[in-house]
Formats: C-alpha cells, structure tokens, sequence
C-alpha cells in the first residue's frame, strides 16, 4: 500500500456550534466551503489536509474521551502564535518546547484534544 498524503483528520467535539467558535474565531482557520447541513464542518490545514469537526452522536457513536496525541501545527514562528493565541484565551500546557530540531508548544481545545504548535529549524536528514 501506498499513502499519498492524508487528506483530514476528524476531532470528536461534544458542542458543533461552539467548536466552530474555536477552530474559525480563535484558531483563526479557514472554513472549507461546503454545505452547512452535511453537519461536518471542515476547516483548512495548510496545504494539504483539513479538520472535520466531528460530533460522535452523528454517527451512532459516542464522545467518550479527547484524543490525547497532538496535532502538529506547523506555524513560521511558534512564540509569536503562542502568543497570539494566549491573548484570545487559549491556555498552554508549559512553556515552549525546545527539541533541539524544533520548537513545541501544546494546548487544548475547549473539548480537551490536544494540539501543538510546531516549527522545525533544523534541517531533515
């Protein structure tokens, strides 16, 4: 098998309309146009993937718990969107990483799935 790329990723959310709040107002990402009644808000990653809201309900599931391995973000200066972002209320967890070839810094969204902000600076072997 061969993976071309990853097309999205779907966060299970437990309130669509305040989500859409977060993702588009204070994430600041770009909705990806579709209709509204397909009950899947997606928004815009980038270049080559996007976020699908997903409300477990929907599909005969439930919201048992957020995913706890991050979404890496990759950002061109990840202080400076730290920053921003902590102005709009968003809480991180620490300080900015430093790994030696990038620099992290993790927070939540308002259902607990965990992002990261993230920028390599070193270059890949």
């Amino acid at each position: 098998m061969q993976v071309e790329r990853t097309d999205f990723i779907s966060v299970p959310v437990t309130d669509v309309e305040r989500s859409k709040q977060f993702y588009g107002e204070t994430l600041g990402l770009p909705r990806v146009g579709h209709a509204e009644d397909q009950g899947f808000p997606e928004y815009q990653l980038g270049e080559n993937v996007s976020l699908y809201l997903l409300k477990m309900e929907s599909i005969g599931g439930t919201f048992t718990a957020p995913h706890t391995a991050s979404i890496a973000l990759r950002v061109p200066d990840v202080a400076e969107a730290r920053k921003k972002l902590a102005a709009k209320g968003v809480v991180f967890e620490g300080e900015i990483f430093d790994t030696t070839v990038c620099r992290m810094a993790h927070f939540k969204d308002l259902d607990g799935n965990v992002f990261m902000l993230h920028r390599r600076y070193a270059p890949q072997s």
